[in-house]
């Protein structure tokens, strides 16, 4: 069933509209109806109407650490880039959302307060950030965070705090209860401005230095196997620079898949399989997919999600 805008007419939508527009691999097929909230109280209103209309609701963030397949999405989907307030309130850093964790961690690193230096430069927000339990360079979301609101499918608005959160490696509640992040708080402690910059600048050199960041990506796009790293078993599989139409296994860092020539979903799909095949017959291992994969194939298309 289609989700009937003209319930909420001061909302803003886009019908059928291409998702690669808003995907950092650039690919994905359309959304059947795209919702832009500007308020908790228009969220909410959306989640009630598709609720009753029994209208599938997918939220996509900032669309960093995900693939959307070719066919697109149905029902109405929820991108929330108008959720981006950051405030400082002592040792807290409350964020909406749809902040990015970078504005997140330069608001911090102003208010000369440590903790979050480790996400500087990951670019997904803070909505996704706590949905995957995103980290990087040692730490992760849970090392930092104190409670998030949450709008839960009943269009109640519920605070969860950290041992609510159940989070484990790139995983929280929010992946299974059906929850909406709505914003977060996080608890970090005073520190030296300077020192923090220093550490910023740090882990963003090293950022640049090791990953693909001149081409569109998902970014990493396997979790890492107990023993094991990715990246120089997909090397000694044979399998770096390999090319599926327009998608590569990036040459600077294996772990990564990018966009080198107009890829397609269904690029990224068929070399992230060609990746697993081939590793497990090696060396016995079973690479896990790290990015989230959401989604419909394109019709005549079927294939496994990883």
């Amino acid at each position: 069933m289609n989700f009937p805008i003209n319930e909420l007419p001061n909302i803003e939508f886009k019908l059928n509209e291409p998702l690669s527009k808003y995907t950092f691999t650039k690919t994905g097929g359309n959304a059947d109806t795209l919702a832009f909230p500007k308020t908790r109280q228009e969220l909410v209103d959306i989640v009630n109407v598709a609720r009753d209309n029994d209208v599938k609701i997918t939220v996509i963030g900032n669309a960093s650490n995900l693939i959307i397949k070719d066919g697109g999405i149905r029902g109405v989907v929820i991108i929330l880039p108008n959720f981006n307030q950051i405030k400082i309130d002592g040792q807290k850093v409350i964020a909406e959302a749809g902040a990015t964790i970078i504005d997140t961690t330069i608001a911090a690193q102003a208010a000369g307060l440590t903790g979050m230096e480790f996400a500087a430069g990951i670019p997904g927000s803070i909505g996704g950030a706590v949905f995957m339990n995103a980290g990087a360079y040692g730490g992760e979301v849970r090392d930092v965070f104190e409670s998030a609101d949450v709008l839960m499918p009943n269009g109640e608005i519920k605070t969860f705090d950290h041992d609510d959160m159940e989070f484990d490696y790139r995983k929280s509640l929010i992946q299974s209860n059906g929850g909406i992040v709505v914003s977060a708080t996080f608890a970090l402690k005073e520190g030296n401005k300077e020192d923090i910059q220093a550490e910023m600048d740090r882990l963003n050199a090293l950022r640049r230095s090791k990953q693909p960041l001149e081409y569109p990506s998902c970014g990493s796009v396997f979790q890492r196997p107990v023993g094991h790293f990715t990246g120089p078993l997909i090397i000694k599989a044979g399998l770096q620079g390999k090319i599926i139409g327009g998608a590569q296994v990036s040459m600077k860092h294996a772990g990564f898949i990018v966009n080198i020539n107009h890829a397609t979903a269904t690029d990224y799909m068929d070399l992230i399989h060609l990746i697993q095949k081939t590793v497990k017959e090696k060396f016995d291992v079973e690479l896990h997919t790290e990015v989230r994969i959401i989604g419909e194939d394109k019709v005549g298309e079927v294939r496994a999600n990883s």
